[in-house]
């Protein structure tokens, strides 16, 4: 689940979603991909920094907030960038900027769809060291082939890379 908060007509009202809903499968990122103006590649993923974070309609604090985030370590998705200003993605594939102070490059991951299981090494038949709900979300220490090496709370395990959403489909991280 995200908590997050809608902004219109100066009411705010908050609520929760369920993960998995409508969020999209996996981000499947493009072959080859571009360098955008800070000489970092887009898309790339970042995580949310900041514990609350406002989602703007533009780049810029003269646009209206559309969301406002509160969940640090959140992992969202650079797709534009444009001075200060980076437009990203959420797991649900809502977009809106957000200044590049509350973002970070250290990569995080959400656990999706369903209840699931992280384990003591990257294969079905090992160990369950955790079981993880859906919005859980971890850090990533690596990702190779079909698995991800994810921390949470503390703990280390691997999970699915199809389970998560933060990371690309063929993206291998060390």
């Amino acid at each position: 689940m995200k908590p997050f908060a809608r902004m219109g007509s100066g009411l705010v009202t908050a609520f929760m979603l369920m993960v998995g809903s409508v969020a999209p499968a996996m981000a499947i990122q493009p072959t080859g991909p571009t360098v955008g103006p800070s000489g970092n590649p887009l898309p790339r993923f970042v995580s949310m920094s900041a514990s609350k974070a406002n989602m703007r309609t533009g780049p810029g604090r003269q646009y209206p907030v559309a969301w406002v985030y509160s969940r640090r370590g959140l992992p969202l998705e650079v797709i534009d960038e444009f001075g200060a200003w980076r437009k990203v993605r959420d797991h649900e594939g809502t977009t809106g900027w957000m200044l590049v102070s509350l973002l970070y490059g250290d990569r995080s991951v959400m656990i999706r769809g369903k209840t699931r299981e992280l384990y003591a090494e990257p294969n079905l038949g090992a160990d369950v060291l955790l079981t993880a709900e859906p919005g859980v979300i971890g850090e990533i220490d690596a990702c190779k082939g079909l698995w991800c090496e994810v921390v949470v709370d503390g703990t280390s395990a691997w999970i699915e890379r199809r389970h998560v959403w933060g990371v690309y489909a063929a993206e291998e991280i060390d």
